[in-house]
C-alpha cells in the first residue's frame, strides 16, 4: 500500500523560508513524476510545483517561480520544496501527489496518490 508523508510544514514569518518533505511509503516502483499542489482557505487546488526523477526536469508555477527549488531527497523515495521568500499568500496546505505515467506537470485528476497534506502558515 502506498503512504505520502508529508513534513516539515509550520508558521514562519513574512520573507522566511521553510523546506517541506514528502516521503512515498510502500512506493515499489521507480517513481515518475512527483508534484506539490497547495489548497488555500475558499481557493481550489493548485500545482505549485513537479519534477521528473529520471531526468531531472522541473516545473514551477508562477506563484512560486524563482522561490522554490524542488529536487529529490536524501532516500530514493524522497522529494522536497525548498520556499524561500515566503508570503502571506503563500499560507495554505501543501500536498505532494505522485503520477506514475505522466510528465510534469501533471493535474491533481492525474494523480493517483496523494499525502495527508501539511500547513503552511505565514504571518505578515
Amino acid at each position: 500500500q502506498v503512504k505520502l508523508v508529508e513534513s516539515g510544514g509550520g508558521l514562519v514569518q513574512s520573507g522566511g523560508s521553510l523546506r517541506l518533505s514528502c516521503a512515498a511509503l510502500g512506493y515499489t516502483s521507480d517513481l515518475h513524476s512527483v508534484a506539490w499542489f497547495r489548497q488555500a482557505p475558499g481557493k481550489e487546488r493548485e500545482g505549485i510545483a513537479c519534477i521528473q526523477i529520471k531526468d531531472g526536469r522541473t516545473y514551477y508555477a508562477d506563484p512560486v517561480k524563482g522561490r522554490s527549488t524542488i529536487g529529490r531527497g536524501e532516500t530514493k523515495m524522497t522529494v522536497y520544496l525548498q520556499m524561500r521568500r515566503l508570503k502571506p499568500e503563500d499560507t495554505a496546505i501543501y500536498y505532494c501527489a505522485i503520477d506514475p505515467f505522466a510528465n510534469c506537470p501533471f493535474s491533481d485528476d492525474e494523480a493517483d496518490w496523494w499525502g495527508q497534506g501539511t500547513q503552511v502558515t505565514v504571518s505578515s
